[in-house]
């Protein structure tokens, strides 16, 4: 039995619908957030950053969410069905189950820091602390999510998904930076690739599967 170990509102939903998807069964052991919106110490007894998600599969702890998904996917889908089989896809779906935590997450998450730090300033500092916020996103951070932003609506209208026509682990692991990306930026582009793009993901069985599950999952659909 798979232990899956999820914190509420975050990246751990991304593992559950995995799961779903290849039909496996799992134990869910379920965090709620501090008031600070971080995770419970009581993490740290499972992984030593104390960050989810975790699985447990046969005594093997695997933390990372692209981890995770390599494994489970080189483990369980042995006919292949999560991932393509060609090799110019291949290359792609590779690459998108890289590039969600390697690129696309650390400027998304520099636009959530510098959102909620003027509030989290003492009072005397907070107009100093709100410009140079405002300063930092204005020139350096939106611009960057913005290049992403397009860069998804130009993948997305080749094929309908990351790796090709066919969807794959990669639209999984796609799925949180583009519906927490959405979620926050205001982008006056298109977005219409983007749109279809996260209808299909969200009316897929196992998504929905995985939201009863897990449930407390901000970027749903059902939460929109």
């Amino acid at each position: 039995m798979i232990t899956v170990h999820y914190l509420e509102h975050s990246r751990a939903h991304r593992v559950l619908w995995l799961l779903e998807e290849l039909g496996l069964a799992y134990e869910l052991k379920r965090y709620e957030r501090r008031p600070d919106m971080l995770a419970p110490r009581s993490l740290k007894e499972v992984h030593p950053l104390g960050k989810s998600p975790v699985i447990e599969d046969d005594g093997v702890i695997v933390a990372e969410s692209g981890a995770i998904t390599e494994y489970l996917v080189r483990k369980y889908d042995g006919e292949g069905v999560l991932k393509p089989s060609d090799e110019e896809n291949f290359r792609r779906y590779t690459y998108w189950l890289h590039y969600a935590e390697g690129s696309a997450m650390p400027v998304l998450l520099l636009k959530l820091i510098f959102s909620v730090l003027p509030e989290r300033t003492p009072f005397l500092v907070k107009p100093v602390a709100k410009a140079i916020c405002k300063g930092a996103t204005d020139k350096l951070i939106d611009p960057q999510v913005k290049d992403h932003v397009a860069f998804w609506e130009t993948e997305l209208q080749r094929d309908g998904y990351f790796a090709g026509s066919a969807f794959s682990a990669a639209d999984i692991m796609m799925s949180f930076p583009v519906e927490a990306g959405i979620d926050r930026i205001e982008y006056d582009g298109q977005t219409g690739a983007i749109s279809q793009w996260m209808e299909a993901i969200r009316s897929r069985p196992a998504y929905q599967r995985a939201l009863e599950r897990g449930g407390a999952y901000r970027f749903s659909q059902s939460s929109a």
